[in-house]
């Protein structure tokens, strides 16, 4: 009887899938472990401070690249406009990576400026090259992701997450400083590239065209703004507390950060990755898609509940043992943090059925107000201190989150049952 079930659970193409990405995540939390027990020693809070920096413009700019709706549509699309959309997708990408790469060289002084620190502008100018290389495999890679082929993905993941650990550590022993955490981003960069040529065939045949951007564009544009406001959220604390209340503090709250909410943010991104194209399969079928959107759920409360438990809760006993006694100011704040994860993988998996639907503009309007709420929450509490903020993030987390995730459920098979209707 439970070898029948494993088996059925096994054949389940999400559980499948977020086996292959969870698994990825997870090796590369574990070589991740060995590196933030590196840095953590030879690092100090100010060079925490200033890579924190560097890598939120890093995280704002990649919002534009694999997570942007270019991909996305790709993989909602039906087969018989795929053929044409990726080939308009491809010019756009070029379009889009340039832009990018110029628009981060010419921030980079007025970031420096705003922090009052020249360290910051060679760093975010060579990361900027990053997003040159995107054209020549974002295509696929979306096209990997739709016919459900994670098992690259995760490959992908592994060989960039670990190669970039291991070059953290050797420049972090060489004496780095920053530049240990930042420059092995951008050397591992190619990594996406030669495995996602290696694993699909598709390439460009047609000469520069725009055809049919606006289908993109208008899928695109409502995601973006969603995957805009959910990255400002994520800094927006990094972002509030640097100039409020220095590098050093911002230097503690982003090891705080990373040391315990990483892990299960980590494995939340394998799930909604999973979870994307697996609810794409049956978004004309009502019933399988309720099925399979509440199977998800399940699996990541079964998944995710205990591992946010146990970082909250053994993290006394786990930061001064595995990165020292300097850091034990940072647990209260890594244990509040580490509680606003217990939602999230739920909303995530909400605004995917959103997307899944095609009701892009509702996800849009929801994660516009919650920001200005956070937004609000966080200038307040920024005056007191980190361990404020981190409070107000739990907070704010627990109590709008979950109104959310029971919302979307509600709005979207009530309607698909009318619109059938």
């Amino acid at each position: 009887m439970i070898i029948s079930r494993l088996k059925q659970k096994l054949s389940n193409r999400f559980i499948r899938n977020f086996g292959w990405m969870g698994g990825a995540e997870l090796f590369n939390r574990f070589s991740r472990l060995l590196t933030v027990v590196v840095l953590a020693r030879v690092l100090n809070s100010y060079d925490y401070g200033l890579a924190a920096i560097v890598l939120t413009v890093i995280e704002f700019g990649t919002v534009f690249t694999l997570n942007v709706g270019i991909s996305g549509k790709l993989i909602q699309t039906s087969k018989e406009d795929l053929d044409e959309l990726c080939e308009t997708a491809y010019w756009m990408l070029w379009i889009l990576a340039v832009g990018l790469c110029l628009l981060q060289v010419v921030f980079a002084f007025p970031i420096a400026l705003f922090y009052s620190e020249t360290k910051l502008i060679l760093p975010i100018c060579i990361s900027a090259l990053m997003y040159l290389g995107l054209p020549f495999y974002a295509v696929q890679f979306a096209l990997l992701n739709r016919e459900n082929r994670l098992s690259v993905s995760a490959l992908c993941n592994v060989v960039f997450g670990f190669g970039s650990n291991i070059l953290t550590v050797v420049f972090a022993l060489m004496g780095f400083g920053m530049w240990a955490i930042v420059l092995p981003i951008v050397i591992m960069s190619p990594t996406w590239i030669v495995l996602s040529r290696l694993n699909h065939a598709w390439r460009p045949s047609k000469p520069f065209t725009l055809y049919r951007w606006h289908e993109i564009t208008n899928f695109a544009a409502d995601v973006l703004g969603v995957e805009l406001l959910t990255k400002l959220r994520a800094n927006l604390d990094y972002l509030l507390i640097g100039p409020f209340l220095g590098v050093e503090a911002l230097g503690i709250y982003f090891f705080a950060f990373n040391a315990g909410l990483g892990t299960s943010l980590s494995i939340i991104s394998a799930l909604t990755n999973s979870l994307f194209p697996h609810l794409c399969d049956v978004r004309e079928d009502l019933t399988q898609l309720r099925k399979q959107y509440n199977s998800s759920l399940k699996a990541s409360a079964s998944i995710m509940i205990p591992i946010i438990g146990l970082q909250t809760f053994l993290a006394p006993l786990y930061v001064p043992l595995v990165y020292g006694q300097k850091w034990e100011s940072a647990i209260p704040i890594l244990m509040l943090i580490c509680l606003s994860a217990f939602p999230r993988p739920f909303a995530e998996s909400a605004s995917i059925l959103l997307r899944t639907v095609g009701e892009t503009r509702v996800n849009l309007y929801w994660n516009f107000i919650f920001t200005i709420v956070f937004a609000l929450v966080l200038l307040f509490s920024v005056r007191f201190g980190i361990t404020w903020v981190a409070a107000s993030v739990m907070i704010v987390h627990i109590t709008a989150l979950p109104i959310f995730t029971v919302w979307v459920s509600c709005f979207v098979f009530s309607k698909l049952r009318v619109s059938i209707g």
